[in-house]
């Protein structure tokens, strides 16, 4: 079988795409804005997060959302060791 989809890989995002993310929903019962950080992590580059911290802040989000488990998205982040930059950002936002 072959892939279906080819990874992407230095793809530019625009900023309404960064803005997207705002309307990422939880579907496991975990905070929304946890989710959408943690998405977001996952899925942008260190720059493109950056922008989209902005955007989360300044839509009144909290940084500091737990996942099921009692852990921040920053607390995740920490235990990666290609996060830094990641961390850096919640961090210079607020994050705890």
């Amino acid at each position: 079988m072959r892939k279906d989809k080819e990874k992407v890989i230095d793809e530019v995002w625009t900023e309404d795409h960064i803005k997207s993310f705002l309307n990422v929903r939880s579907h496991d019962g975990s905070a929304d804005d946890f989710h959408m950080l943690l998405k977001a992590y996952q899925s942008m580059k260190a720059s493109d997060f950056e922008m989209f911290i902005s955007f989360f802040c300044s839509d009144g989000r909290d940084l500091n959302a737990t996942g099921k488990d009692g852990r921040t998205v920053l607390e995740i982040i920490n235990t990666h060791r290609h996060g830094i930059a990641y961390a850096a950002t919640l961090k210079g936002a607020g994050a705890e």
